[in-house]
């Protein structure tokens, strides 16, 4: 009796340790998933995961120019990404890891996406490539495919909110409400819709304060560091600290620009054991451009500027065209 219970016991501790406990997953668990048969989305172009990627790991092309509309940075039908999963034999309903660059939320956008399309067992590796690649481990460069499938996506509306939800949850004290833009947006000084600004009682932690070095992509863009090693995660007591003011008790709204960074902040809350987070669907583009909808910090595009600068930019545009065409000549 007491081998039987063993080996019981045993085999439900093995069964445990299997399954995914977080989205977040570190190198370790990468590996594990791979043992077990986990679907490996690499959700970068196709030149990038050419130029080496994790063993087994499949890709439709950049999921941010595959996925979406890019005249309204929304998803393209539910027909059509249903199409390209089942071709690639992206099963949401499988144990799936997805991955990017370290610290690129599109990758965050793609666990979102699984989890829209009803996916419960998708995690996300963090660090990405850059951390297999840091750890020493097997890149492979060869393409790689699995047997398509046939999957019905059923899209899961509860996990967002709506523009007629938003516009109630603006004057509901239970709510928090976080905006994971960067401060120059939330103050309405860089506008990236008809308005810039910010939903009113709303709050600003940038998406990047998540990072160890919330400057990192900058720094990389001046060349101030050799790599995006700052992109790593917060560790979980930095991350509590930097949320600290919020409750995880409480229904949290996040969003972005266009919900690709929300997406990250949105899972990193999960893992701090926020129990209601939501992502704002429309984000920015659909509040910013809904002239009904109540902004703080309220700016307006400059139509006449914008139209100096392309003006502009068309004339250089035009001389460097006349210029190779008289040296061609």
């Amino acid at each position: 009796m007491k081998v039987l219970l063993t080996i019981i016991l045993g085999s439900i501790f093995s069964v445990a340790i299997a399954q995914p406990n977080t989205e977040i997953i570190q190198t370790d668990q990468v590996q594990q998933a791979l043992t077990r048969g986990a679907i490996i989305w690499d959700v970068r172009d196709e030149k990038s995961y050419l130029d080496g990627h994790i063993p087994g790991a499949i890709n439709i092309g950049e999921i941010g120019s595959v996925l979406r509309d890019p005249n309204k940075e929304d998803y393209i039908s539910t027909e059509q990404i249903q199409k390209l999963f089942n071709n690639a034999g992206l099963d949401v309903n499988k144990d799936i890891v997805v991955y990017g660059a370290r610290g690129n939320p599109y990758a965050y956008f793609g666990l979102y996406t699984i989890n829209y399309f009803g996916g419960k067992n998708a995690q996300i590796y963090h660090d990405g490539i850059d951390g297999c690649r840091q750890a020493g481990l097997p890149i492979q460069k060869e393409r790689q495919s699995l047997t398509p499938v046939s999957v019905t996506l059923i899209p899961q509306p509860q996990l967002i909110v709506s523009n007629e939800e938003m516009l109630k949850l603006t004057k509901s004290k239970s709510v928090q409400i976080i905006d994971a833009r960067t401060p120059d947006e939330f103050s309405g000084k860089d506008i990236r819709a008809i308005r810039g600004g910010h939903i009113p009682n709303s709050i600003n932690i940038p998406f990047e304060d998540n990072w160890q070095d919330p400057a990192t992509g900058i720094k990389l863009s001046k060349k101030q560091v050799s790599d995006n090693s700052g992109m790593a995660l917060k560790n979980q007591q930095d991350l509590k600290k930097l949320y600290s003011n919020l409750d995880p008790d409480k229904e949290t709204v996040v969003y972005c620009q266009s919900g690709v960074r929300a997406a990250e902040t949105a899972v990193v809350l999960k893992t701090l054991g926020f129990k209601k987070v939501k992502v704002y669907d429309s984000a920015w583009l659909g509040w910013g451009n809904n002239l009904k909808a109540p902004v703080a910090d309220e700016t307006f595009l400059n139509v006449g500027a914008l139209n100096a600068k392309m003006a502009a930019m068309q004339t250089r545009i035009s001389q460097l065209e006349e210029a190779l065409k008289n040296k061609s000549n």
